[in-house]
């Protein structure tokens, strides 16, 4: 008997997922400080690189209700280019990826029922995901070639909003290791991916002021020749 062949496609991992990236900023005795943490050797994106915490967007997050929205200019910045689920399932999907990653909570205290899995343990911490501290601030498209793809939002959040010990990441998964609050004035001396040494030298100096971003700079790597615009 002939066998037939399977009529599934291979899952094309270099198509353009959506992500949420999360820089979380304190003051240290050098200064400002951010958390970051450190990709397996044999994660076949970034192997090795010092990140911030952030991953790709489920589908399961737009069905989370966040607590509290962002601010209305992130509101209206993480739409623009994107569909109409896209800022809430941005922010809870950031919401998430710290709680996974880190083990810290960036919510309120609050009863609910988690809809999904990923959400049990946050939920029975006792708080709800809240994106009231979470500014939009930078956007960037992975250029072609690269072996994941993905249109990554940055958000930044201070360290204040977080709930617990700072310092204690006996929460996190595995997924990034020697976590740990790097100042800002050394961070560009780890081993960093391309763009978040873009990332840092433009925030940077929104995290020493403290102002709210004028404009969100969006990196788009989907052709040949990258281009950088503004989004107001």
């Amino acid at each position: 008997m002939t066998q037939q062949a399977s009529t599934a496609h291979p899952i094309d991992k270099t198509r353009i997922r959506d992500a949420a990236t999360v820089i979380v900023h304190r003051s240290g005795p050098e200064g400002p400080e951010v958390l970051m943490g450190q990709r397996g050797a044999k994660a076949a994106f970034m192997p090795n690189k010092f990140v911030f915490p952030g991953g790709a967007v489920d589908a399961s997050d737009a069905q989370v209700t966040l607590a509290a929205p962002a601010d209305p200019d992130s509101m209206r910045r993480l739409s623009i280019d994107a569909p109409a689920h896209m800022p809430v399932a941005c922010l809870v999907a950031a919401i998430r990826e710290v709680w996974e990653e880190t083990g810290l909570i960036l919510g309120r205290p609050q009863r609910w029922d988690a809809p999904n899995a990923d959400w049990e343990g946050f939920a029975e911490t006792g708080h709800a995901p809240d994106a009231a501290a979470l500014r939009y601030v930078f956007r960037a498209i992975t250029p072609p070639g690269r072996p994941r793809r993905f249109d990554a939002r940055f958000l930044l959040a201070p360290a204040s909003a977080l709930v617990g010990d700072l310092d204690d990441f006996s929460r996190a998964s595995d997924e990034l290791s020697h976590l740990q609050w790097v100042p800002l004035s050394r961070a560009r001396s780890f081993d960093l991916p391309f763009i978040t040494e873009v990332v840092l030298a433009e925030l940077g100096p929104l995290i020493l002021s403290g102002d709210a971003p004028q404009s969100v700079p969006f990196v788009e790597n989907d052709d040949p020749i990258s281009s950088v615009r503004r989004l107001r």
